[in-house]
């Protein structure tokens, strides 16, 4: 009896390649399992014409393909050997850095969660010094799970949601368009909008219908797959370029909000190993309405804890991965991982005895299940790793950081470049660099106060003045340096490398920065470190068990 797979996810995303690739197959009419929102959304998602290369290069008329392609698109940057891209031969979309199982080339094995293979992600070159991303590209997947509080999207917490979200990628830098440029993209962006003819192979999924009949959603021709809701249409020729602009973010974000791991109807998790271990065991799987996500993992921390004898997951005849190498099973090693990542010290502090003996994890300060992230900021010492790693130990808590004041007196030469700072030197929204030591990546100290990011200022200030117990701005400042946003670790396997560096390529080596950060931590050597990092107890055998653990919640996710 061969083996059978795992559930498929409940909202399947369809695989569209371009044209442009010739290995690829001719994309399909959507499936009819999908909501006409994921149909349109992801049509709009892979379109690569709203990129300036596209605007410069494109002629009069929207529906011609481009000569040649943007350059940046020529090979797929990985953290190994390049590899053909599948959108070479066309410009910038969103799909370029998050993925999903555009494979042309055998050598870009595997599926990813939206998420692409390279630490940092190569942008178009406009002759300003910025050719790639300051950070790794993160998976989309669940990233857009309704919260309990504020929703923020990106490492820094930048957009207060996904439409935000998808107007600042469409009209900014990713997509090649200078922060001065910003009128330029929203009319060149309506324009390739209303000017669609049906005729661009992405149209096949809507069965050759242009977006103006689509986004209106009214005319017959429209199948039912592809006919948006009341709510996301909107006639393209009776509106303003910004709203058409918006208006397509809105569908897009709409999409990206169907891209979750799979759950059942109730909407509890299915998909891992660890998933079908609670489920074997009769674990709670989820917590109880108005139970926070610590106190579920402390109450499945006790019922774990009271089974003689748990159940394991062994039996590959049963359940096997498709999309990773590993079987589909959650055994002794798995389940000690699990232990220790629901580990915490008895007291605020971990004693020497609890340090030498290992088995503390206290990753559920921040990644409590089911999703494995608290959605909140945390300063996990990876910006002064990294910043370290090439400056020295020492560097980054050396390093000269103003203060509001004098950020407010001279913003152009501290904050991001944007529309209101469009020659903002972004000195602490960069990679490290041995040529220039004023260089690294603070995250949320770049938008917190920010005017240039006024959508953000109030939740986030209110997130972390309740996460750090200040409400003044000057003094809530300098806890904001190098926090990010907490990642989820479901399905870890398809979406390597990891951290906002991408400095760690294993999951190995992922864990092994707790173990010497959280040491740093209690010498008080990590600049502005949460106070949960000096919590973390582990010892080099809990990274393997830890790791096991970490494996044990990926999922065929395709």
């Amino acid at each position: 009896m061969p083996p059978t797979k795992v559930f498929a996810p409940l909202l399947p995303v369809f695989a569209l390649v371009l044209a442009a690739a010739p290995a690829c197959n001719p994309p399909s009419p959507a499936p009819a399992d999908d909501p006409p929102e994921v149909v349109v959304g992801e049509r709009l998602f892979l379109e690569t014409r709203f990129a300036q290369f596209f605007a410069a290069n494109g002629g009069s008329d929207v529906n011609q393909p481009l000569a040649s392609g943007d350059p940046v698109l020529d090979v797929l940057a990985t953290t190994a050997d390049a590899r053909t891209n599948p959108f070479a031969g066309k410009s910038m979309n969103c799909r370029v850095c998050h993925l999903v199982d555009e494979s042309p080339d055998p050598g870009t094995t595997g599926t990813r969660t939206y998420a692409d293979f390279a630490r940092r992600s190569p942008i178009p070159d406009r002759g300003d010094g910025r050719t790639h991303t300051p950070r790794n590209s993160p998976p989309l997947v669940n990233a857009s799970l309704a919260r309990d509080e504020n929703t923020f999207l990106h490492f820094d917490g930048e957009f207060p949601g996904g439409e935000d979200l998808v107007v600042g990628t469409f009209t900014g830098r990713n997509f090649g368009w200078l922060p001065d440029e910003r009128a330029q993209a929203v009319a060149h962006i309506a324009r390739v909008i209303r000017a669609d003819d049906g005729t661009d192979p992405l149209a096949v999924s809507c069965y050759g219908l242009s977006y103006t009949t689509i986004l209106a959603g009214t005319s017959p021709a429209i199948p039912q797959t592809c006919r948006l809701p009341e709510a996301l249409r909107l006639d393209v020729n009776a509106v303003s370029d910004e709203q058409v602009v918006r208006g397509a973010a809105a569908v897009v974000a709409a999409y990206m909000g169907a891209l979750v791991y799979q759950q059942d109807a109730a909407g509890q998790y299915i998909g891992s190993p660890f998933d079908r271990f609670l489920i074997l065991n009769g674990l709670p799987r989820q917590p109880e309405a108005g139970e926070t996500g610590v106190d579920y993992a402390r109450r499945l921390r006790a019922a774990l804890a009271a089974l003689p004898a748990p159940k394991l997951l062994d039996n590959p005849v049963v359940l096997a991965f498709e999309h990773h190498d590993q079987a589909f099973a959650f055994g002794a090693d798995e389940l000690a991982g699990l232990r220790v990542f629901l580990g915490e010290p008895a007291g605020a502090a971990p004693t020497v005895d609890e340090i030498a003996a290992g088995g503390i994890g206290n990753c559920i300060a921040c990644h409590a299940p089911p999703h494995f992230t608290d959605f909140g900021f945390h300063n996990s010492g990876v910006a002064q790793e990294d910043y370290d790693g090439v400056h020295g130990a020492g560097a980054f808590a050396a390093l000269a950081i103003p203060g509001l004041p004098e950020r407010q007196a001279a913003p152009a030469s501290f904050l991001p470049p944007s529309a209101l700072y469009p020659t903002g030197a972004g000195p602490f929204l960069a990679q490290p660099s041995a040529a220039n030591p004023g260089l690294t990546d603070l995250g949320v100290w770049n938008v917190l106060g920010n005017d240039a990011v006024p959508g953000a200022q109030a939740t986030l200030a209110a997130t972390l003045g309740r996460e750090t117990g200040v409400t003044d701005m000057a003094q809530l400042l300098p806890l904001a340096i190098a926090r990010f946003k907490t990642a989820g670790l479901r399905d870890l396997g398809q979406s390597a490398p990891y951290f906002h560096t991408g400095g760690a390529a294993e999951l190995d080596a992922a864990v092994m920065h707790y173990v010497t950060t959280s040491a740093a931590a209690r010498a008080s050597s990590v600049r502005n470190g949460d106070p949960e990092l000096s919590r973390v107890a582990l010892t080099a055998d809990d990274v393997t068990a830890l790791t096991a653990f970490l494996r044990a919640l990926n999922e065929d996710y395709d």
